[in-house]
């Protein structure tokens, strides 16, 4: 019989080259962003840039105007896990960092943290 895992024991870690910072979201320097990236501005909101890639997400960019580079901007807890998603830490661990920053605030934690790390797998960000 298959052993189970507990979720809180596993570790993540960003898919590359999401974890390639990207100095400045400035039109410019986004138009040279290949594969994706992330960046922390000075308040401390993580924003994570993906690259629109494949045939439709091409047709969609022509047709409809659509961006070759999707950003994504992460709430206050968000981005607190963000950068705590380094392939050491487990969910366990990163359950109690983020109860030590944001106390009653995080409340129902790992519920709420499982779901967050489940919709990062599902986007493809995070193995």
């Amino acid at each position: 019989m298959a052993e189970k895992k507990n979720y809180l024991d596993c570790v993540f870690s960003k898919k590359a080259p999401y974890d390639v910072r990207v100095p400045s979201l400035k039109a410019e320097e986004l138009s040279r962003v290949r594969g994706g990236g992330w960046h922390m501005d000075k308040t401390g909101q993580v924003t994570i840039l993906v690259e629109n890639t494949g045939y439709m997400n091409r047709i969609l960019q022509k047709l409809k105007k659509k961006p070759r580079i999707s950003q994504l901007h992460l709430e206050e807890n968000g981005s607190f896990i963000w950068p705590l998603i380094d392939g050491e830490r487990s969910v366990h661990e990163i359950g109690q960092l983020v109860s030590e920053q944001f106390g009653e605030k995080a409340e129902p934690l790992y519920p709420r943290l499982v779901q967050y790390l489940q919709q990062l797998q599902k986007m493809d960000l995070i193995g």
